[in-house]
């Protein structure tokens, strides 16, 4: 396993919708292996494949908190096939927008179809802070991100400050 540079907004990358895996071969669970341990290392707790380069449909995330063990899960091709009518607002962050938090309302529950790391298919149920995270990662698997949710006002500030850091670390 590797950890893989994240790319940092704003990036061409990072608006691109992903194409389906025809199959989760060696090469995409080598992908998903990969994009667990960068998430780890970032520390997050969700990461799309178009945040560290790939256009493949992919996803990983672990929401299990400091203290207990990892639960990590991999996805291959999710789609979503039911949101609650309920609609909550909560606080999110992006390994590809460091140090930026923005309020942004999402259904509070989902039904997630997708293909395990084995290539078998399944679908998962989530609520809460899970709902939240795959909402987030399959947004980015169709090139969204969520500063897109925000204001035009917030999200130019933000993506005025991501430029910034990018130039300066660029100097660097």
């Amino acid at each position: 396993m590797a950890v893989l540079d994240i790319i940092l907004a704003p990036d061409p990358i990072l608006k691109t919708p992903t194409t389906p895996v025809a199959a989760v071969d060696d090469r995409v669970r080598r992908l998903m292996d990969d994009m667990l341990e960068t998430m780890y290392a970032a520390p997050g707790i969700g990461l799309a494949a178009p945040q560290v380069g790939s256009l493949d449909r992919v996803l990983v995330c672990d929401v299990a908190g400091k203290d207990e063990e990892p639960r990590p899960l991999k996805f291959a091709n999710p789609t979503i096939t039911w949101r609650s009518d309920a609609v909550v607002t909560g606080q999110e962050g992006c390994l590809s927008f460091p140090d930026h938090y923005a309020d942004v309302a999402r259904p509070e529950a989902v039904r997630i179809a997708y293909l395990d790391e084995t290539g078998a298919e399944q679908e998962i149920a989530a609520e809460g802070l899970l709902a939240r995270c795959l909402q987030h990662e399959i947004d980015h698997l169709d090139g969204i991100v969520f500063t897109d949710h925000l204001s035009a006002l917030k999200r130019s500030i933000i993506l005025r400050k991501m430029g910034k850091l990018k130039r300066t670390r660029r100097a660097a």
